[in-house]
């Protein structure tokens, strides 16, 4: 199926409470400690409006940064922590319909949204949107795009899904007329199947990469290029589309778009494309070319081909908004990064512990790649955990091994919650450690994190460089890890 922009899915729950009422002053989040959701609910409070919340899984950083921030958070689902009547409801989208609270407020005929819906009326409304979507890089891209606008001067509001060093925050409410967001492919609500980039009208997109991920919700890669395909079709003949030039999948997408579509990479006919590349750590110096004229020499403290990517895409977009070029190389030298994606948490005996947030096999493979070329004469470990719905699946069980070609040694954790995926779907640690020694890697499978901590303490020396991949918190292993070290 193709889904039409702005409609929700074929699983739509249909009711008049659905939307958000004229007059609101009290807000009320069902699971407020994801990140998103817990961004959504400082910006509103920041608004002036009360806001509160309720998680099943309540521990910092999150609580804390919630509880800093003035709002009350309940511990647990319960039809109680409605009681107040807030005038609306703000609904995760891992949220299901038999959640208690979600069952009270049906019976109590609240208001309710999902987070897109929410961000479009509070956040968004009169702003000029500028959404990057795609299947890896969107965090990164998105928060290069942010700085260059705000060291311009442009003063954006941002929602974006990392941390942002540069604002140790991954919000802003700005004063300016643009907000950049990043736009994800990902379901919206119990009541919304839809993707939640359907819900936004962006004056401007950057479109990365997509591959088929979400085995959970995706049935396949044709299903994925369907949702990006419904979204695609309703862009405005106003908007701007910035698109990745390698991608066969994205090729097809836009060739019949009736918005302006402008292509990047690294192909000789785009118009933007990268030109040589030095490594100089900590820096990546490159040059861009707009069509077939250099445009200009930057210089980034980033590693890898991918990122360079993400910033050509930020910095077309700056030049399409009238940034000067000597300002858009100004912010890049000086942004900092974004928490999880190649951020060094520490160094010990001459270790090096690195974290980063890769868990689809593209993204792995990049990132090993990424991080061997900044520091070639070290030994790479590499250490993955399984855990997103997609990487806990066999559906890329014969790709994995393809992904960590760069690294000296691998060890691989077994799913923490194998349950949540039924036996006959399940990826198999073993197995990938089992070919990727039938490939001449040197690898092991671990059952737990402390096994794999055991196992380093004992086994890395001076020199090496632990990379530490992992969609979730892995148990702490970067902090455990250093001070076993």
């Amino acid at each position: 199926m193709v889904f039409a922009r702005g409609k929700m899915g074929t699983d739509t729950i249909s009711t008049d409470k659905n939307t958000i009422p004229d007059v609101v002053k009290r807000i009320h989040f069902i699971a407020v400690c994801g990140t998103g959701m817990g961004a959504l609910a400082c910006m509103v409070k920041e608004l002036g409006f009360d806001v509160t919340g309720s998680d099943e899984k309540i521990y910092p950083p999150m609580s804390d940064f919630l509880a800093s921030k003035g709002i009350p958070i309940s511990s647990g689902f319960d039809g109680r922590n409605l009681s107040d009547e807030p005038d609306l409801v703000v609904v995760g989208n891992a949220v299901p319909r038999t959640n208690p609270e979600v069952q009270q407020m049906f019976q109590m005929g609240l208001h309710y949204c999902s987070m897109p819906q929410a961000i479009n009326r509070f956040i968004g409304a009169g702003k000029k949107q500028i959404l990057v979507t795609g299947t890896h890089g969107k965090t990164t891209t998105s928060s290069l795009l942010t700085w260059i606008l705000h060291d311009a001067g442009w003063d954006p509001t941002f929602f974006i899904g990392g941390i942002l060093q540069n604002f140790d925050s991954n919000y802003r409410l700005g004063n300016g007329d643009v907000m950049v967001i990043e736009g994800d492919e990902y379901d919206t609500a119990f009541f919304d199947k839809g993707a939640k980039f359907l819900h936004y009208d962006p004056f401007m997109t950057i479109l990365i990469r997509v591959e088929f991920d979400h085995a959970d919700i995706f049935r396949d890669l044709q299903h994925t290029c369907q949702v990006f395909d419904g979204f695609l079709s309703g862009l405005s003949t106003e908007s701007a589309l910035f698109a990745y030039d390698n991608d066969d999948n994205i090729t097809a997408l836009v060739r019949d778009l009736q918005c302006e579509v402008i292509s990047y990479g690294r192909e000789a006919q785009s118009g933007w494309r990268l030109g040589d590349v030095s490594i100089a750590p900590p820096q990546t110096v490159f040059d861009v070319f707009k069509g077939d004229t250099l445009f200009g020499t930057f210089s980034i403290p980033m590693m890898g081909e991918h990122n360079l990517l993400n910033t050509l895409s930020a910095i077309a977009v700056a030049d399409k908004l009238g940034i000067p070029v000597e300002s858009i190389a100004d912010a890049l030298q000086r942004f900092k990064g974004i928490k999880r994606r190649q951020e060094i948490r520490g160094e010990k005996r001459g270790i090096i512990v690195m974290d980063d947030f890769a868990h689809h096999p593209t993204a792995v493979h990049e990132t090993i790649r990424a991080v061997k070329s900044f520091y070639p004469d070290r030994r790479l470990v590499a250490v993955f955990e399984p855990r997103t719905n997609s990487s806990m699946r066999k559906v890329f069980q014969n790709v994995y091994p393809h992904s960590f070609q760069h690294a000296d040694l691998i060890c691989i954790r077994e799913p923490s919650f194998p349950e949540k995926i039924p036996s006959e779907e399940r990826f198999s640690s073993e197995q990938l450690v089992a070919d990727l020694k039938d490939g001449g890697k040197t690898a092991h499978c671990f059952p737990d994190t402390d096994s794999i901590i055991d196992f380093l303490a004992g086994s890395a020396t001076s020199g090496d460089l632990i990379l530490v991949m992992s969609s979730g918190g892995f148990d702490n292993i970067h902090e455990r890890l250093l001070a076993a070290l």
